[in-house]
This record gives structure tokens, sequence and C-alpha cells, in this order.
């Protein structure tokens, strides 16, 4: 198990340096695979030495070997954290065949909340990928359950557009895609992904109209990080989250 944890780091910082290309370029519509990296500032294309996640941003002090630009620290943070995503979902759900569909999804979260964060867009193609490779991805692996997903996933979609139709100005399409795909991948784990996305945004946003005063009210937060933290932690803890309430209360 702890070979295989380790793999899973290692694994996740080479998938979260590859993040951090999708996070930039499909926003703005560029190819992820052409040009290769390279510094924004001078265009000089990145050696594979300089490429190396979290290491190379260390070595090189957070700036360009070419040019010597400081470099964002997005960067590393985005490696390093997929790397303990993917490591404590193996840690905790261990290494089976279900990885096929939960690093995957651990991916997508981290990158469309950083998108979302910074640029305040759900980008459909990423969201359109991840449900369709959600659905093979599911019949492969996890076949008898994938209609409880399907239903799910569904079921996820519908509430959030009554949601959106309801209130447009506090909920946009793209959180709506995004929900039936969390639901599909979840399955009914999707329920305190949903909770802990809404108190999460719930807290701070108060915590900042408490800050900014009257000005802040009328600026939206962009609620996709906290779906994408509410899927993280129902990917680890989902299932024992819905029996610690069956427990307590049913």
């Amino acid at each position: 198990m702890a070979l295989a944890v380790a793999a899973a780091a290692v694994l996740g910082a080479l998938i979260g340096s590859f993040l951090t290309v999708v996070a930039s370029r499909v926003p703005e519509r560029r190819s992820i695979v052409h040009p290769g990296s390279a510094c924004p500032s001078c265009g000089r294309e990145l050696r594979w030495r300089d490429n190396v996640p979290i290491v190379s941003w260390l070595a090189l002090r957070g700036r360009c070997a070419g040019c010597g630009t400081r470099i964002g620290i997005r960067y590393p943070l985005m490696e390093a954290g997929t790397a303990v995503t993917f490591a404590a979902v193996v840690a905790v759900n261990g290494a089976d065949a279900m990885l096929a569909v939960e690093l995957p999804f651990a991916a997508i979260m981290i990158v469309l909340g950083v998108i979302d964060a910074e640029r305040r867009v759900v980008p459909n193609p990423i969201v359109a990928v991840a449900a369709a490779y959600g659905l093979v991805a599911l019949a492969v692996v996890d076949l008898g359950d994938l209609p409880e997903h399907l239903i799910c996933g569904a079921g996820a979609f519908t509430a959030f557009l009554l949601i959106a139709l309801a209130h447009p100005a506090g909920m946009g399409m793209g959180d709506v895609k995004l929900a039936g795909v969390m639901g599909l991948y979840l399955g009914l784990a999707v329920i305190p992904a949903f909770l802990v996305a809404f108190l999460g945004g719930s807290l701070v946003g108060v915590g900042v109209m408490i800050r900014g005063g009257i000005g802040e009210r009328k600026k939206g937060l962009p609620f996709v990080p906290f779906l994408a933290l509410g899927g993280l932690v129902a990917l680890l803890a989902g299932p024992d989250l819905i029996e610690l309430y069956s427990d307590r209360f049913l």
C-alpha cells in the first residue's frame, strides 16, 4: 500500500503539471498539445529539467531560467495539490479498478475549481469530456451500479437547473452541468458533496460580506471551487458521511 500511495503521488504531480497547462489554455481555446510548455514572458520553450513538477520551480526559485521572470506559485501548488489528492484517494479507497474513475474525477475537480476561481468560467469541452469518460469508465469497472450513477447525475443536474432558473444571478449553467457530472461519478455520495459545497460557499460568502461591506455583497463568488471541495470530500468520505447520517438520524 505504501508503494501504491507513493506511485499515486508521483502520478498526481505529473498530472498536476498537465492540469496547469489545461487551466491556462483551454479557457483561451488554445491547444493543450502544441506548442510545448514555454515561458509566458519570453516564449522560451522549457527544457525537460526545467519542467519537473515542483522540483524545477523550487530549483529555479520560482523564476524562468531564461529571462528570470517570476513564475506564479499556482504551478507548484496545483502539482503538489494533485499529488496529495491522488495519494489520499489511494490511501483511503485502496488501489483497485475504481481508481480509473476516482483519480480522473479528482483531476477534473481540481482543474475546474482553479479555472472558475481565476476566470469565472466552466469550459464546456472539459465538462463534456468528463461526462463521456465517466460513462465509459463506469460501464467498464462498475456496470452494476451504473443505473444508480445515471439517476444521481440526472437528479443533480435537474436540482441545480431549478436553482439556476429561480436565481440566475447566483447559479450559472456551468455549475448545472458540472453538478450532473458530479452525480454521475459520485452516485449517492453527491449528496454530502453538495452539502459541503453549499456550507463552504455560505461561510465564505458571509465572511466576504462582513469584511467588505455593502460593496462586496454585489459581487458573486465563483461556486465551482466549493463544488470541487465538496466533490473531493465526497470522494474520500462520502459513503461514510451517508452512513453516519443514517445511523444518527434515520
